[in-house]
């Protein structure tokens, strides 16, 4: 009997291969027809044309019919950077994008990006971002991110370039683009919140926190580009770290695309870095390390590094050179043909589908939006709002309207916003939801970027005269973003003293926060009863928040990123290793070390249950794998959606680990009364840790398997799983 079972074994093995040898083949055969036409092309380009291959929206080759591969940033809709041709649809930001923690909202965001860029010629986006926040929201681009642990940034990443790209057959098709996972790598890592600073660090750290979403990019989602990060890494620049972009990124990892650097960057190896005393000298750093394309944004030639006038005496003089001329422009060539562009005809820019806004693509971005609103606090439930209960509304704050900029985009729509058909503020949104039902009294109070209070009596009168006060306060693009890092996390401006001027008049207010990063709100925290954390929501900013005002929306989202006490508490994470030593335990003397609101944190409208986590195994081998199940219940009187959280901690270890590690994750909807049972796998990727080789290894011992409603331990139910 045994010896028929390994027969059976072995056939089964052979068919296995058989099928797999089959895919193998069809995907072999179209890149080999791909690799013999580059390989061609390649044959019959001069130096000089390879060379302008080699540069972001290379012009097309007339004399040997290569295509133009457009490009443009794609992070929560398409920007085209350089042009506003307008009407581009624009979601919600990274940070409020991934606080639906709905990946496949993300992957749909993404799909429907592709087909705007794709009407408006763009086939090469620079997007996504999958920069892990170490836990300092000084840093300004905290924004474009999905939060500070690495999981979340892996499945919100693969989602997106899944839907931008498209996978198996509709790959890189008509209404798919390229994407290209950035900043490679490391890049918040900086010891002063500062955008593009150095980083130091351990490589078990770059292994635990930052890796894993390349990684998931590169082998899950099949991402075709990558671009490097503006800083070294210890001490050796992103752009020429062979370790970094050739063992790690290409021979480990297996990515197979092209390699674009970031603005400017392969000539900053002479001008930021001081490595190079000259641009020759920089572009054969970037190229030696496997840079194939050098971005300049505006096309500045004093700044381009991959140019004839600065590189082709150098190739020409020593031809050993050449063959990194030759792999950078095949690769680009490569990307080319996969993405159909030799084939197709040239197309003019489709306006028509551009201006037309994409209507169901607004009203995606809208359910997106309303997905992505955080409850911080409701004591003595003020929201919702109540419409029959109240006569008049004040509306006050300097983030409750913004008009149509002259120039460029709107300033809460955050960073890479293209510029939509209209966007839908606050203010304009309380408006339409209430109708002549309520009457609103608007007062700006104040301007986000002045310390004047010229505008305090008049918001004081206001919110005297109503029955109950909206107070949308915050950050914009102009307070946050990339190049806007801060020395503190307080409110900007005056915006704490119209809080507390408005607090004073006694009314029921509602704060409403429309920011890029996490603030240190504490006076709003401990004084104003119901709090609404929406980031940037898109271009139905004020339709989503009204809805979730007056109750037509229960909020749902979760913190994706720890809200610090002060600046001096920062960096400010979950991600915590024991430091509890001596009497000091781990805690600052005289503050709190917890933060004002973790990771994964946020309320209802309803209330949730959660019963006690069950194994499917207790006790399973190093090579096996288990589930764990949890029964949630809606204890409330309304329906209301949860996100169900999964951590893992590996008990004893060969090696320091981290407290917790986010392993799963889902979000549900209940209806009052209803239960629904949540299960998550526990298997190698869930129990893994990096042991002192560097390897990733399942360890003997017991696991502690939490699940909950965020990140603090009281949040969380425990049971422990045993490895053998």
């Amino acid at each position: 009997m045994k010896k028929l079972l390994v027969v059976a074994c072995v056939v089964a093995s052979l068919f296995s291969c058989k099928s797999e040898h089959k895919t193998d083949t069809t995907t072999s055969k179209k890149d080999s027809e791909i690799a013999s036409k580059v390989e061609n092309l390649i044959s019959q380009m001069t130096l000089d044309e390879k060379i302008a291959e080699m540069t972001q929206d290379a012009p097309a080759n007339e004399r040997l019919g290569i295509p133009y591969m457009k490009y443009a940033e794609a992070l929560h809709g398409v920007w085209l950077v350089l042009d506003y041709y307008g009407n581009t649809t624009v979601y919600p930001q990274a940070i409020a994008a991934a606080s639906t923690w709905q990946p496949e909202l993300v992957k749909k965001m993404a799909s429907q990006t592709a087909i705007e860029a794709r009407a408006l010629g763009v086939t090469h986006t620079y997007s996504p971002n999958l920069d892990v926040i170490s836990g300092d929201p000084r840093y300004g681009r905290v924004e474009e991110s999905y939060g500070e642990d690495p999981y979340l940034v892996s499945r919100m990443g693969v989602a997106f370039i899944q839907g931008l790209q498209g996978m198996g057959d509709e790959r890189f098709d008509e209404n798919h683009v390229i994407a290209t996972a950035k900043h490679f790598i490391g890049y918040p890592e900086n010891r002063r919140g500062i955008n593009g600073g150095f980083s130091d660090m351990s490589e078990r750290r770059l292994r635990e926190v930052y890796l894993p979403p390349f990684e998931a990019a590169i082998k899950e989602a099949r991402v075709g580009a990558v671009m490097p990060g503006h800083q070294d890494y210890n001490g050796v620049p992103n752009h020429m770290n062979t370790w970094l972009l050739k063992d790690i990124l290409r021979d480990e990892l297996g990515f197979d695309g092209f390699i674009v650097s970031d603005n400017n960057d392969v000539a900053r190896l002479g001008t930021m870095h001081f490595i190079a005393d000259t641009r020759t000298k920089s572009a054969l750093l970037g190229l030696k390390a496997g840079v194939d394309m050098d971005l300049v944004i505006g096309k500045n030639e004093k700044l381009a590094a991959y140019n004839s006038k600065v590189l082709k005496d150098t190739i020409t003089q020593n031809p050993e050179l050449l063959k990194y001329i030759d792999k950078a422009t095949s690769r680009i060539l490569t990307a080319k043909y996969n993405l159909g562009l030799f084939d197709a005809e040239p197309k003019a820019i489709d306006t028509k589908t551009v201006n037309a806004g994409k209507k169901e693509h607004q009203e995606f971005s809208y359910e997106m939006a309303k997905k992505a609103i955080i409850l911080l606090k409701n004591d003595n439930n003020v929201l919702p709002l109540d419409m029959s209960n109240i006569k008049s509304l004040a509306v006050i704050g300097p983030n409750a309207h913004e008009e149509r900029p002259a120039k460029g985009t709107y300033s809460l729509l955050g960073g890479y916003s293209g510029l939509p058909p209209f966007y839908v503020s606050a203010l304009d949104g309380i408006k339409a939801k209430v109708g002549d039902k309520v009457k609103i009294n608007y007062a700006k109070g104040c301007d986000l970027l002045s310390n004047s209070k010229a505008g305090f009596p008049a918001a004081i009168a206001a919110a005297k005269k109503s029955d109950a006060v909206v107070l949308v306060i915050g950050g914009s693009r102009k307070t946050g973003g990339e190049g806007v890092d801060r020395a503190d996390l307080n409110l900007y401006g005056v915006q704490q003293e119209l809080v507390k001027a408005i607090h004073e008049t006694g009314k029921p207010i509602v704060a409403v926060l429309i920011n890029g990063r996490p603030l240190s709100i504490n006076y709003v925290s401990e004084n104003i009863p119901s709090i609404l954390e929406t980031w940037y929501l898109g271009m139905r900013s004020g339709d989503a928040i009204a809805d979730a005002i007056f109750g037509d929306v229960n909020p749902g989202g979760k913190l994706t990123v720890s809200f610090p006490r002060s600046v001096g508490q920062v960096p400010v994470t979950y991600l915590e290793r024991p430091d509890f030593i001596g009497s000091g335990k781990g805690l600052f003397k005289d503050a709190d070390k917890s933060p004002l609101f973790p990771f994964g944190y946020g309320l209802s409208y309803t209330t949730f249950k959660y019963g006690t986590p069950k194994l499917e195994n207790t006790t399973i081998n190093a090579d096996e794998s288990t589930s764990v199940s949890v029964e949630v219940t809606n204890t409330g009187d309304r329906e209301g959606d949860e996100v169900v959280q999964m951590y893992v901690r590996d008990d004893y270890a060969s090696v320091g680990r981290y407290l917790k590690l986010l392993k799963g994750f889902e979000r549900i909807t209940l209806k009052p009364g209803e239960t629904k049972t949540v299960t998550f796998n526990l298997g190698f990727d869930e129990l893994n840790v990096l042991n002192q080789e560097m390897k990733k290894v399942v360890e003997p011992g017991t696991f502690t398997i939490s699940v909950g409603a965020s990140s603090l331990e009281k949040d969380l139910k425990k049971v422990t799983l045993t490895v053998q």
